[in-house]
């Protein structure tokens, strides 16, 4: 594998599938002087900086500001069609973004209008209802082309749904309102457009947006798939494995799924196919490790910052708690590439062809060093809001020092543009999804259906947990993993809550469960981007990548069943729980692929070979499982169960993989 020289692009879901225009110059620097105005509003916002005269803004204005800066560019940046051949923007597109500015920058104006006078409230003027109506319908398009029709059916249904939610079957109704209240609410409240998305947009995601598109720009990406050769690329499933960390990072880097496969895929998946992996298989690993990156602190997606606000925690408390979750993803990957490897006889890249790792860290210890200062911002010094904007000017400085990497006007010219096209996606969506909550909201349905939810899981939490997964795994098909999250986060969440278990648990196994469908068929699209580019069977590849992922399904049940998990109580327990889960996940990922280190081949008889690899399996999800609690079985009893059956597989295995010896050697 020869080095990765040069910069990278960025990929943001905008940009996927040619999605997106390309922007003449023009567009280009209205565009570019948009974001650097928001990143400025920012700036002066949430480090109080008070540059307009010695004013800090209401959220609302400031939110305001910020949504007419970024959203009426979803008409300029997407096409109607949802493709594009063109640089050339519509008319049309033209004026609904103008009239969009043109509404914000008037509610902008009144925002103190807007909250001494409670005009969300029923006290609004007429002609600013038509305003808000004309704004509601332009959100609706602009979250369909920014986010696909799914997203927009979905949202603009439940939007709707104030307006006849007292004539709805009984466990969906709910207070029903005028449609000049629904509009006033929708476009004037803090509770729907200007709701919990927005807000973490404004004060939270946008900092952590510029820093991992700077990473990127800057050559980050290329950084860490050149420390990931240089580290594993010489050992037995060498580029599968690389494809793990690499993608871990850049996943948590980019926060989406298709993006981060089709920019690290096009080099980990030749690479794996090359010494021998089947292009299904290379383009499951990619998917699954990609999958896996949003989930992985210290930056998981934009859903993670909208959960801190959801639970009125600092986003380093979510970042902690993820670690033993994603570290029990990634160890399964890594256990069973490391396994279909061993069965297989894959060796790894020639050394000589893999980059050193003593040059590529002269060449990109700064890198390590940004994420040091983030790391230590967010968890020694709690300041997550300010922490990636130090670390972006950190990176950027720094990036300058070195005439190698060091950026020309042209290069700050994209940086500037890329920014401002994540922002305008991330947005565009946010807005739109906030139409959801406030549509829950104001009719007080998210009341309702937590007492339904408990009363058709008779009690059971067990039962609830259950159609929870279910629930997110099919919002996550026909919504982003942020309006999944944010749906079931005022729907779900309460219900499991009132059910005995820890809230942060419960949002993170939404949030995690909202991430199994993109590599879970039917859907698949983090498999089906990675089988694009292997050349394997997209539906093929999704079977893969769920066999590869599979651990993803079980982890959330762990952490649910006991927090300590994930930091939830005493430190002791949770590391009790972390070894135990570490050998469970270990045996579970062996069986899944028939081979065990320390034994070898599983699957050495036809038919017994199956016995064993269930006996292991069984065994694994028996370690790892937390007992009591919602298990009528405690810890000890788990563990005699897994020492048996894991024992009894390992001799079978052993006296089969024995006679196969034999058998070559006579």
């Amino acid at each position: 594998m020869e080095r990765v020289e040069g910069s990278e692009k960025q990929v943001p879901a905008a940009e996927e599938g040619n999605r997106n225009r390309t922007l003449s110059k023009t567009w280009k620097i209205i565009l570019g002087l948009a974001a650097i105005f928001v990143v400025g509003l920012a700036v002066n916002q949430l480090f109080n900086f008070g540059f307009f005269m010695n004013v800090i803004w209401l959220d609302n204005k400031y939110q305001y500001a910020v949504f007419g800066l970024l959203v009426p560019f979803a008409f300029i940046i997407f096409p109607r069609s949802g493709k594009s051949d063109t640089s050339r923007v519509a008319w049309y597109d033209v004026i609904a973004a103008a009239v969009m500015f043109a509404i914000l920058a008037y509610f902008f104006q009144h925002a103190a209008d807007i909250v001494d006078y409670g005009w969300e409230m029923g006290g609004a003027p007429d002609y600013i209802i038509y305003m808000g109506l004309t704004l509601w319908l332009l959100v609706l398009e602009a979250t369909r082309r920014a986010g696909g029709t799914a997203l927009f059916v979905i949202v603009a249904l439940i939007s709707l749904y104030p307006l006849v939610a007292d004539v709805m079957p009984g466990p969906i109704s709910g207070l029903a309102s005028s449609w000049q209240d629904t509009v006033a609410y929708h476009t004037l409240s803090a509770e729907s457009m200007l709701g919990i998305p927005m807000q973490a947009m404004a004060n939270l995601v946008i900092g952590f947006l510029i820093f991992g598109v700077a990473l990127t720009q800057t050559g980050g990406g290329n950084f860490f798939i050149n420390l990931a050769f240089a580290l594993l690329g010489h050992v037995r499933g060498g580029p599968a494995k690389v494809a793990i960390f690499s993608s871990g990072l850049m996943g948590s880097m980019s926060g989406s799924v298709v993006s981060n496969v089709i920019t690290t895929g096009v080099l980990t998946i030749p690479a794996m196919r090359k010494t021998g992996f089947r292009p299904s298989y290379a383009a499951g690993v990619e998917a699954c490790a990609s999958t896996g990156g949003v989930l992985m602190p210290p930056i998981m997606g934009s859903t993670a910052f909208i959960m801190a606000v959801f639970l009125s925690i600092p986003y380093v408390e979510i970042a902690i708690a993820a670690i033993v979750p994603s570290v029990l993803y990634y160890l399964a990957l890594f256990i069973q590439i490391d396994a279909y490897a061993a069965r297989n006889n894959m060796p790894g890249e020639d050394r000589a062809n893999l980059p050193k790792v003593k040059d590529t860290l002269r060449d990109g210890w700064h890198f390590i060093a940004v994420f040091v200062l983030l790391i230590v911002m967010l968890v020694f010094l709690k300041q997550e809001v300010l922490a990636p904007f130090y670390a972006t000017v950190l990176l950027l400085v720094v990036n300058q020092l070195f005439p190698k990497h060091r950026w020309g006007m042209q290069e700050f010219i994209n940086f500037i543009q890329a920014t401002g096209k994540l922002l305008v996606e991330i947005g565009s969506i946010l807005v739109g999804v906030g139409l959801i909550v406030g549509a829950l909201s104001i009719t007080g349905m998210a009341g309702t259906l937590v007492n339904d939810l408990i009363f058709l899981a008779g009690g059971n939490t067990l039962v609830l947990l259950l159609m929870g997964a279910i629930t997110s795994f099919i919002m996550g098909i026909g919504m982003t993993v942020t309006a999944a999250y944010i749906f079931l986060a005022i729907v779900l969440a309460p219900a499991l809550v009132q059910g005995g278990l820890d809230p942060m648990s419960v949002h993170l196994f939404i949030l995690y469960w909202g991430m199994v469908s993109f590599i879970t068929p039917p859907v698949a699209l983090g498999a089906f981007a990675a089988a694009s580019i292997s050349g394997a069977s997209p539906m093929r590849t999704g079977f893969e990548a769920m066999r590869l992922g599979s651990i993803i399904y079980f982890v959330p049940f762990f952490f649910v069943l006991d927090p300590a998990f994930i930091f939830q109580g005493d430190l002791s327990k949770t590391a009790i729980l972390f070894v135990s889960a570490v050998a469970g996940v270990i045996l579970v990922a062996s069986a899944l692929q028939g081979y065990l280190s320390g034994i070898g081949n599983l699957h050495r008889h036809p038919v017994m070979g199956w016995v064993i690899r269930a006996l292991i399996l069984v065994a694994g999800l028996c370690l790892a499982t937390p007992g009591g609690n919602l298990i009528p079985f405690s810890n000890l009893e788990l563990a005699l169960a897994a020492l048996v059956m894991g024992g009894i597989g390992a001799v079978l295995a052993l006296t089969f993989e024995k006679k196969y010896q034999q058998g070559l050697t006579t």
